[in-house]
């Protein structure tokens, strides 16, 4: 038994290290969120037809558009909550 739970756990955190956004129990509301729109900007600026049809829907060009997305990546939920002390 304690061998299955050992590869579960192994596996589990083998993922997290790949997929940094893959979340936890501990993950916050924030974290998830700032994880999924990084994920969705880097998706977007990774498949060069997305980003054109971004750029095409703003009226902006391919670059302008790239570093907007490159810039929202930073804080993409705004500042983080503040947190409660235990």
């Amino acid at each position: 038994m304690s061998e299955v739970r050992y590869t579960t756990n192994t596996q589990i955190e083998q993922l997290h290290a790949r997929y940094t956004g893959t979340g936890h129990a501990d993950m916050t509301k924030y974290e998830w969120l700032t994880h999924q729109a990084r994920d969705t900007y880097a998706s977007i600026i990774g498949h060069a037809p997305l980003l054109s049809y971004v750029s095409l829907a703003d009226g902006e060009s391919l670059g302008r558009t790239k570093f907007e997305m490159l810039e929202r990546m930073l804080q993409p939920c705004g500042p983080p909550p503040p947190k409660e002390d235990e």
